[in-house]
């Protein structure tokens, strides 16, 4: 958030006010309350952070605002009011004049949203036609021209599309498109860009802060990433058990917290420069109290480090605090001494002891094992047919990934990457090239064994007709098989435990739970047996910060007990860098660099890397200045293009060389490799110092 944004909030009237918010569940003749008391405004123009676990009540709140809570809910106190008309009391037909008009939503799962049916051209166009009374062929022109702006290539092609078609980032380009075709009044945002790219997630907030600014636009922005809540909003909320427990200016609640919660949101995160085996992370202990078990006192005091008898008697009130914001607790000045610490120094395996050293005839053993990579892939080619069109999704690409290491894989939407992954794991032919693993995994169950996926989107992988145990237990029956079903049950327990979900959670369907919550599920799914390697599709993406960090942690953790080896895709930078031990930037279906985590993150590097790392946001800058913007459209792959697929869009182009000759690989001395044809040592002096993430 700029300065200049700050100022053009002004005093008028708030958009939205809400007061004393109570909303509560029906089930099984028992009320449970999901939000308690919850106070806030969004100014004209002004972004509100909303930020908490899963489970926090955020999602309840938003859908209390747009009129849409389940028959099963109920609003037990408090006011709505939008641009100072009650919410709670207007009639049907004022709703739907709000809807998609003045008040836009855009869900966490739009693949539940979308209508698999309809194609995305008429889906968007129908927001023209019926807010603005444009003809068909009028809708669909502006159809088109709203997704040019949220970043697509070829939007009149994508406006023939049908939602299935799509991946999942794009999808919610989709949504986000729908939402702010009416240039609405209020845009409710929840976890919007949890499946973007960092350079679309740049531009899409780009976009958001230019609808603020041209239309005094309020935004209420749902997320568990911090660090965009840091750069897009102006006041944060921090909801704990349906209670806003700390609430002010991003840029003091962020950097200055005051109460434990926030304190422990902000040690799950990993930092730019923090890696593995230099600084463990810090999930918070315990777990978010079930609807309706909340404890009498504060509802974050059996997780808390500063606990006093008196916090569990009420629940604090919520006070202005030192820090231009208010938090509700009783030990608030302690709290910036629990955000400065530092933590466990590195990470450790599980156990906490080593093994005892093998003999040397075994030492041998190992290293020659060790020099045989668990997965080797050369010249990988992956086509396929759509749209009529033969479009090469993978192109010639070659890795390995040696036993025990973690492999990150990087690049924008449509790179290449989850069809990369599904080619190794078998769920695709590839059309060329080959593919070769250490172990014979002939057969189904041999597989199973050997190599795992955790897929994107949980909803897509779990069976919804099955309830979470008979889910595990499958898995474990076909991966694993314990002998004795005393030791299934004593398997399946640490599984549940391990993953940070609780007893109950076993006996919902998949429906019953949040997208973290499935999430947990497929990763507890995915480790159900003793897999050599696991190939992790943005595994932690939909998951809040301190389950993140529980789950890092046990990637780590079983990757030091059991060597198993991942390849780890993700559109979080910072996380890769953290947890990978080498990267590859994938772009339009080629890698175009690769090297150890760190020299990859640090000049020279490619320059697309140099874009994706400039677009990431962080706790503490907004990135706007140094952000490097690139070009809408990309060469897309496959289509004959000469010279460097990426020279189109790059911002360091050579001009004719870039576009008629491929670029060679170059070989810097920390050990990365980029193809380009600027040389180390120049590239080097263009991108300045190292540049971390």
């Amino acid at each position: 958030m700029s300065d200049d944004q700050a100022s053009s909030v002004t005093d008028t009237a708030p958009t939205l006010a809400v007061e004393d918010l109570s909303v509560s569940y029906r089930r099984r003749r028992k009320t449970l309350p999901a939000v308690s008391g919850a106070s806030f405004e969004i100014a004209p123009g002004e972004a509100y952070g909303l930020v908490g676990e899963s489970g926090c009540g955020k999602s309840t709140v938003a859908m209390a605002l747009m009129r849409y809570l389940p028959g099963n809910a109920a609003v037990d106190g408090g006011t709505i009011r939008f641009q100072g008309q009650d919410v709670l009391t207007a009639s049907p037909a004022t709703l739907r004049g709000w809807r998609g008009n003045q008040m836009a939503m855009v869900y966490q799962d739009p693949g539940s949203a979308l209508n698999p049916a309809v194609r995305v051209g008429t889906q968007i166009a129908e927001v023209y036609r019926v807010h603005r009374g444009l003809s068909r062929d009028d809708a669909l022109d502006r159809a088109a021209d709203m997704l040019d702006k949220v970043r697509f290539p070829s939007p009149k092609d994508m406006l023939r599309r049908y939602p299935h078609e799509l991946s999942g980032g794009q999808q919610q380009r989709v949504m986000i498109a729908m939402a702010l075709a009416a240039d609405p009044a209020l845009l409710i945002l929840d976890e919007p860009t949890t499946g973007l790219d960092a350079t679309v997630e740049a531009e899409v907030l780009d976009l958001i802060e230019q609808l603020r600014a041209e239309y005094s636009t309020s935004v209420l922005f749902i997320s568990h990433n911090l660090g965009i809540v840091a750069r897009l909003c102006d006041r944060v909320g921090v909801l704990y058990a349906g209670r806003l427990s700390e609430e002010g200016p991003a840029s003091s609640v962020l950097t200055e917290p005051r109460h434990p919660y926030t304190s422990a949101l902000l040690r799950c995160v990993p930092r730019p420069g923090m890696r593995k085996d230099t600084k463990r992370l810090e999930p918070i202990p315990g777990y978010l109290p079930r609807l309706g078990e909340a404890p009498p006192g504060c509802p974050f005091a059996p997780r808390c480090d500063l606990v006093q008898p008196e916090c569990e008697t009420a629940p604090p009130p919520l006070v202005q605090v030192p820090g231009s914001h208010a938090s509700a607790c009783l030990r608030a000045t302690e709290v910036p001494a629990l955000t400065a610490r530092d933590g466990e120094p590195a990470a450790a395996p599980a156990s906490g002891t080593a093994p005892a050293p093998p003999p040397a005839a075994e030492k041998a053993e190992k290293a020659e094992k060790a020099a045989e990579p668990v997965i080797a892939v050369d010249g990988l080619v992956k086509r396929y047919t759509s749209a009529g069109m033969e479009v090469t999704a993978v192109d010639g690409v070659s890795l390995d990934i040696a036993p025990g290491e973690t492999f990150g894989l990087v690049g924008e939407s449509g790179s290449g990457k989850t069809t990369l992954a599904r080619c190794i794991a078998g769920l695709l032919p590839s059309s060329a090239g080959k593919i070769t693993v250490t172990a014979d995994h002939s057969g189904r169950r041999a597989r199973a064994r050997f190599l795992q996926m955790v897929f994107q989107n949980p909803d897509t992988a779990l069976n919804p007709r099955h309830i979470v145990r008979r889910i595990l237990s499958r898995a474990q029956k076909r991966q694993d098989d314990p002998a004795t079903s005393s030791e299934r049950g004593r398997r399946l327990s640490d599984l549940v435990r391990a993953v940070r979900l609780q007893d109950w959670h076993l006996d919902v369907r998949p429906a019953a739970l949040s997208g973290g919550l499935k999430q947990r599920v497929a990763i507890a799914r995915a480790f159900a047996g003793k897999p050599s390697v696991v190939l992790c599709d943005e595994p932690v993406s939909a998951l809040d910060v301190s389950v993140q960090a529980a789950i890092l942690n046990l990637l780590i953790d079983l990757q030091a007990e059991r060597g198993v080896s991942y390849l780890f895709i993700s559109h979080d930078l910072t996380v890769v860098q953290y947890l990978a031990d080498r990267i590859g930037v994938m772009y339009h279906g080629e890698i175009v660099d690769i090297g150890p985590a760190n020299a990859v993150a640090a000049a020279p590097h490619h320059p697309y890397t140099e874009a994706l790392l400039s677009a990431a946001p962080a706790l503490g800058s907004d990135g706007a200045e140094s952000r490097i913007r690139l070009d809408l459209t990309p060469v897309q792959p496959g289509t004959g293009t000469e010279g460097c697929r990426f020279h189109g869009r790059c911002h360091r182009s050579l001009g004719e060389v870039c576009a008629t000759q491929v670029p060679p690989w170059q070989t810097d001395d920390s050990g990365n490799t980029y193809r380009c044809h600027i040389p180390p040592v120049q590239l080097r002096d263009l991108q300045g110092a190292a540049t971390p993430l």
